[in-house]
């Protein structure tokens, strides 16, 4: 029978003291089990190995131990190892304390907060297939700073099919997400002075703090229903160090900049030496008309402005934690660089694994699924919705949520859902001055059609004028 590994005993005795050595080591021993350190079932080191640790005698070590086996606290039997008793709390129960943690807070009946993608067919024989591939291979030395080629060759033949991206493996970086490759661009672009970020208003919110925690100072751009409103940008010394913009679906109210924004808002960075980086939220998950070209697709990719930034987490899941720069070249050297000093965040299993799931060609099937299951639920959405009264349900031509507009007060439509069992987000927050709407956001991609159907039954009338 293989024993459990020794833990390592944070034990510290006082030979100028008045207590014999072998009294101290019990109380010391004593002191970690009621501490929990030491957990009922955990294997002590042997009397010669903690005599030799300790620079005691071996005499010593069993005097301690003998005196906790007397106590109840220590377990022993020939020919095994001495372990702390696995019915400890029987002999010494636990006595009660000030900072034991609270009790979890219940679990909602429907979490409808954005974000969640359906991940229960992600782990398929492709997805199986690829991990075990990567385990097999051998363990090399540390990770290229921009990521292994093998993944950074199938991002490149992924985004050159799927997005009509031509970008050189050489000017992909592998990240590990959103938020981190977006950390990424700003050290990169880092100067003297602090950066002046432009973020679309309303915009993500875990993407729009980012910048603040670099130093630099945040700049809110207006939208409409077309996306960010290139006509009414500053220019000149008013013009932005960096702008991040969601083009293909902005986040959260939905709108695709049309081409000729686009081709503006290209002119605009070029006459203003504005770095844009192009976060292509959403971009495959379309069900009314295909995605428009990034932005990335019409820049040049030498001596361009447009950092294309995706990820994982929607097509996928959030739990792989892995996303990717397309750079144009000449940033390349920049972002190489504080990657070097930062190191990579992804490990190299993962990139491997994630690598041979590309090249077969399984993220394309993945997602050709996925956005026919979406398409389900987004149709459940809008047929719950469409004869509530005094909502405005904002178009879902692409993405994973809602965006309802209510003339009920938010805090009371988004307390009453909580109440019911039901996680939404309140729209205000996408904000971060004035202007804010009153409404909620909620995904659908996460949950069946049942359990969408039984939660939509609930949040309809809470958002409907009925209620008033």
């Amino acid at each position: 029978m293989r024993s459990s590994p020794e833990i390592t005993l944070p034990v510290r005795l006082d030979r100028s003291g008045t207590d014999p050595l072998p009294a101290q080591l019990a109380g010391r021993l004593r002191e970690l089990v009621t501490a929990d350190v030491l957990a009922p079932g955990d294997t002590l080191p042997s009397t010669r190995a903690l005599a030799v640790h300790l620079g005691v005698s071996r005499g010593t070590v069993l005097a301690a131990y003998d005196q906790l086996l007397a106590e109840g606290y220590l377990s022993a039997a020939a020919g095994r190892s001495t372990v702390v008793n696995p019915q400890l709390r029987r002999v010494h129960p636990h006595p009660p304390r000030a900072h034991r943690p609270l009790p979890p807070e219940p679990t909602p009946a429907y979490d409808l907060r954005p974000g969640r993608p359906w991940a229960e067919e992600v782990t398929g024989p492709a997805w199986r297939t690829a991990w075990r591939q990567a385990s097999a291979a051998p363990v090399g030395g540390p990770v290229p700073v921009l990521g292994l080629p093998a993944l950074r060759s199938a991002w490149s033949e992924h985004l050159r099919r799927m997005r009509a991206v031509v970008r050189d493996p050489a000017q992909i970086a592998v990240t590990g997400g959103g938020r981190e490759g977006f950390a990424l661009v700003l050290l990169a672009r880092a100067g003297a002075r602090p950066l002046r970020v432009a973020v679309e208003e309303p915009g993500y919110p875990s993407l729009r703090r980012v910048p603040a925690r670099f130093g630099a100072t945040v700049v809110p751009l207006p939208v409409d229903e077309h996306g960010l409103r290139v006509a009414d940008l500053p220019g000149g010394r008013a013009a932005p160090d960096v702008l991040l913009v969601t083009p293909s679906h902005q986040y959260p109210l939905g709108g695709s900049l049309p081409v000729d924004r686009r081709q503006a808002l290209l002119e605009w960075a070029r006459r203003n030496h504005v770095l844009i980086v192009e976060d292509d939220y959403d971009s495959e998950l379309r069900y009314t008309s295909q995605p428009l070209p990034a932005l990335a697709a019409l820049d040049d990719p030498v001596e361009g402005n447009v950092a294309l930034l995706g990820t994982l987490s929607k097509t996928l899941t959030p739990a792989l934690g892995m996303g990717f720069l397309a750079l144009p070249a000449t940033l390349v050297p920049a972002v190489a660089a504080a990657r070097h000093d930062l190191g990579q965040p992804v490990g190299a299993v993962a990139q491997q694994a994630i690598a041979h799931y590309l090249a077969a060609g399984a993220l394309r099937l993945h997602t050709q699924r996925m956005r026919n299951r979406y398409r389900r639920r987004r149709a459940q959405v809008t047929a719950a919705l469409a004869d509530t009264p005094g909502v405005r349900v904002y178009p879902m031509d692409g993405g994973l949520h809602a965006v309802v507009q209510t003339r009920r007060p938010e805090a009371e439509v988004v307390a009453a859902l909580a109440a019911a069992g039901v996680l939404v987000s309140p729209l205000s927050e996408y904000w971060s001055g004035a202007g804010q709407r009153q409404g909620i956001v909620f995904g659908f991609g996460a949950l069946t059609e049942r359990e969408l159907a039984e939660a939509m039954s609930l949040v309809a009338p809470e958002v409907g004028l009925n209620r008033l």
